[in-house]
């Protein structure tokens, strides 16, 4: 009999996961508030199905790691360099006011001093893998803004692992704080970043590479998973670092290889099933009973955390140069607390630091701020609008100016790229030549940079898993382009799409036959198949040397198209069509003749040779070089090489290669 307990919990987990957001989606909710209700439906505090909560937790770390280390991936230390002064400064000013207010709170409600300091951490520190999501949906992820929010929760990190070396020295236990151990753990953790600086970002990037060689994706997929999750764990047990934190860094030193965008790819179906595990997992930890019974307390802690680290926060960026956009982006994406701060909590516990009430309060005040953190991220542009009402206010707030005006207020009537590779590129070239308005989405950092040095609307974003298309003003485009070269992407990126703008042109390019059915299913009006369009350019121009007519090659080549784009099946029609093809090609005879070096015609006028006079045959055609002329004028001159394609009889052909021939020299006749 096989033990089922582990599919079990993961099928019926993902099941739940799964009918809890289509939900929450079909009535306008974030799909995580989906998420987190499954977790409490399956959870130990409610009837009915009662899933293996550690199994969860266990699964649910797994989401944690894949999720920084694709972060990592479009980070890189040399972004955190350049926001390391709010990152740094500011991070800790948060942290330390928002332990003030903690502290402070606890205080009124009567806790111990030691209670009051481990609920003031906890309030410091903001859950990253929420932060992260909502910001993917939003497409702020590696925004310049997005860059600061992102510095700020690295820095958190940081911070998260020294208050779990400290909080052990706050329990009652008679011994003094060995500052010597805190100490090393310090002097261990920064050993990690040089070990992954130094060694790692040669050694994974030159791994990949050679498992890349191999031209095998299960080796390759392997290991993927193998760096994120082994320098994960290794982080964890050799240096005392967070897993998280370990994963981050691990990504952000492959993000160093020309692989990465690969690597991106193969990880996402992991990504995404395993942070959905996460917050199922947190779910599970609420008890409805305990909400309902303490609803006064909890509103307050949760008030203090939505609308006091809000505040907090994007006061703190204030003081450096950046925009009011990057406060209130930084703002939105801290007020909440999750699972570092469940960490901390967790240890508290265990030390006697905190009893069941307290633990049970802080654990409903943080889900409850995961589920309202979503509708705080939307509130970000009517904010912005608002406090652009009151100028003298908006004016000090945003006197550092803007990184960007965003691309749904600043463009219309343009063509959306989805995709900056060979093709998209192309594409961009030959609008900005006609000088048509357009906008570029892409996941690399490196190409909206570019983009954006020479001014050109971008957005940055995975248009397959998140909501960046809304950002696009489709509504006010006059087509959608899609470029990218992974099926799977370019599908959901043409349904979301279509479900956007319903009226909108939309091209799209298909990797496989089978995918030009799917696309135009989803709504692409016109799907290109790349193979397919090669294959006709050479199919065409083998037509053309072996002397078929141009009109009946093109004729031929636009069914096929046709065909294969709506049919996807060699129909009848293609074959009665290639009939006729054949059919024409030995009605009328296009002979091909070659103008030979020494020709009497060479260098002569067309309308000079009388060809049709002197012969009778007919010329329809000169091939020259890559060039084809058909009903040439005149006036056209014949040069040595030039092939030309002729209508006539065999006697009337054999006349026009005697006039073709050269001629023999005097000396040679005498």
């Amino acid at each position: 009999m096989h033990n089922l307990g582990l599919l079990e919990n993961i099928a019926v987990t993902l099941t739940v996961a799964f009918i809890g957001g289509l939900i929450v989606q079909r009535i306008g909710l974030p799909s995580i508030v989906g998420y987190l209700l499954a977790g409490v439906a399956i959870g130990p505090f409610t009837p009915g199905y009662l899933a293996d909560s550690h199994t969860i937790n266990q699964l649910a770390e797994l989401g944690v790691i894949f999720l920084m280390y694709g972060v990592g991936l479009h980070f890189s230390f040399a972004d955190l360099w350049k926001v390391r002064d709010v990152a740094i400064v500011g991070t800790l000013g948060q942290m330390l006011t928002m332990l003030a207010l903690g502290y402070g709170l606890s205080q009124y409600w009567g806790w111990t001093p030691k209670s009051g300091l481990v609920l003031g951490l906890v309030l410091s520190i903001a859950s990253t893998i929420v932060m992260l999501r909502g910001f993917m949906d939003k497409g702020w992820l590696n925004t310049p803004d997005g860059q600061v929010a992102v510095g700020w929760r690295v820095m958190e990190d940081i911070a998260t692992v020294l208050m779990i070396m400290i909080l052990p020295n706050l329990a009652d236990t008679g011994k003094p704080m060995e500052w010597q151990s805190l100490g090393l753990a310090l002097l261990s953790a920064l050993g990690f970043l040089v070990v992954m600086l130094f060694v790692g970002k040669r050694f994974i990037p030159w791994l990949l590479l050679r498992v890349a060689h191999t031209r095998s994706r299960e080796l390759f997929i392997l290991a993927v998973l193998a760096c994120s999750l082994g320098i994960a764990l290794g982080a964890a047990q050799l240096f005392g670092v967070s897993l998280a934190l370990g994963a981050f860094v691990a990504g952000a030193v492959v993000s160093e290889s020309p692989l990465s965008h690969r690597v991106a790819s193969d990880l996402l179906p992991f990504r995404e099933a395993f942070s959905v595990l996460f917050f199922v997992s947190v779910g599970m930890m609420l008890d409805p009973t305990f909400l309902v019974e303490h609803i006064e307390p909890v509103l307050i802690l949760t008030a203090l955390v939505v609308i006091g680290k809000f505040i907090v926060s994007g006061v703190w960026v204030l003081p450096f140069p950046r925009p009011a956009s990057t406060a209130l982006v930084v703002a939105a994406g801290s007020c909440q607390i999750g699972e570092f701060s469940f960490i901390l909590d967790q240890t508290g516990l265990s030390l006697g630091i905190l009893d069941e009430s307290q633990h049970a309060l802080i654990l409903a005040a943080a889900l409850l701020s995961i589920v309202v953190n979503p509708f705080m991220l939307h509130s970000v542009d009517p904010l912005q609008r608002s406090l652009r009402g009151v100028q003298p206010l908006w004016r000090w707030l945003n006197r550092h100016g803007s990184t960007h005006t965003p691309a749904e207020e600043s463009i219309s009537d343009h063509v959306v790229v989805v995709g900056y590779g060979r093709v998209g590129s192309h594409i961009v070239d030959v609008m900005g030549e006609l000088g048509i308005p357009y906008l570029v989405i892409d996941f690399r950092i490196s190409r909206i940079e570019k983009l954006a040095k020479r001014g050109v609307p971008t957005l940055l974003g995975d248009t397959a898993n998140s909501d960046i298309l809304s950002h696009a003003a489709l509504h006010r485009a006059r087509l959608l382009v899609v470029t990218l070269p992974e099926e799977a992407a370019t599908e959901l990126t043409v349904a979301a799409a279509r479900d956007i703008a319903p009226n909108l042109p939309i091209i799209a390019r298909a990797a496989t036959r089978a995918g030009v059915k799917r696309l135009s299913e989803l709504g692409a009006q016109l799907v290109i198949h790349p193979e397919l369009e090669g294959g006709l350019q050479v199919l065409r121009h083998t037509l053309l040397q072996l002397g078929f007519p141009l009109h009946e090659v093109r004729r031929y080549a636009d069914t096929v198209r046709r065909e294969n784009y709506e049919a996807l099946v060699k129909s009848q029609g293609e074959h009665a069509l290639l009939r006729d093809l054949l059919d024409a090609s030995e009605l009328i005879d296009i002979a091909w003749r070659k103008v030979p070096e020494g020709s009497p015609l060479a260098g002569k006028l067309l309308g000079e040779a009388a060809l049709r006079t002197r012969t009778g045959a007919t010329l329809v055609a000169i091939k020259r070089k890559n060039e084809l002329m058909v009903n040439p004028s005149t006036q056209t001159v014949f040069l040595p090489g030039d092939r030309i394609g002729l209508l006539g009889n065999p006697e009337q052909l054999e006349a026009v290669e005697r006039l073709l021939a050269p001629q023999p020299q005097e000396s040679d006749a005498a």
